[in-house]
């Protein structure tokens, strides 16, 4: 199955690209960035992207990331920067895929989980809550079309590392990956899946 994976060069979205190829998929990375390039908050750039690739089976976005942002510190355009790219931008992109993957294609989604409150996440907390609602309801308006999930990991292990914190708080970015490879392999739609270490 050919699968396109926006975000590939992100922590999430390189772990996520060899998990599929691994499991036999042809992948296609896309970032702001690489070769490939496409940004979610554009859908110009989606657009002409998916117009480029006849015969995609799945569609995969790891390109959602938000700013830990405390309600009396951002301003506005913060927010609606993050909600552009996060939130919007995932949805723009299910719009667009739904005419450009075949019969038993599948579309899956970033979202994400604070397992504890957390100072400055009340936004990402909107933006997670609207992701999984969007896609259960997404589910039932198209019987007949491409699946749609939401993956929504909790911190990721190299992340923590990154920001200099204890890893071990949280999942293995290929333990996150497992997660993406059951969204587009499974037959299950509607649904927010939430890895966990192997």
């Amino acid at each position: 199955m050919k699968t396109l994976v926006i975000g590939a060069t992100g922590v999430i979205g390189r772990a996520v690209s060899a998990a599929l190829e691994e499991a036999g998929h042809e992948v296609v990375r896309a970032s702001r960035r690489g070769g490939v390039r496409v940004d979610i908050a554009d859908p110009d750039s989606v657009a002409a992207l998916l117009a480029s690739l006849p015969g995609l089976g799945a569609v995969v976005c790891c390109a959602a990331s938000g700013n830990l942002t405390r309600l009396t510190e951002g301003t506005d355009a913060e927010y609606l920067t993050g909600l552009e790219g996060k939130l919007l931008g995932q949805v723009r992109l299910v719009r667009q895929a739904i005419g450009h993957l075949g019969t038993g294609g599948s579309i899956t989604l970033t979202g994400g989980v604070f397992e504890e409150p957390t100072p400055g996440g009340s936004f990402g907390a909107l933006v997670n809550a609207g992701l999984e609602a969007f896609a259960a309801a997404a589910a039932v308006d198209l019987p007949d079309g491409p699946r749609v999930n939401v993956v929504s990991p909790g911190w990721v292990s190299e992340t923590l590392e990154a920001m200099g914190r204890d890893g071990a708080a949280g999942t293995p970015a290929r333990d996150v990956a497992r997660a993406y490879l059951a969204a587009v392999t499974g037959t299950y739609t509607g649904r927010v899946l939430r890895p966990t270490r192997a």
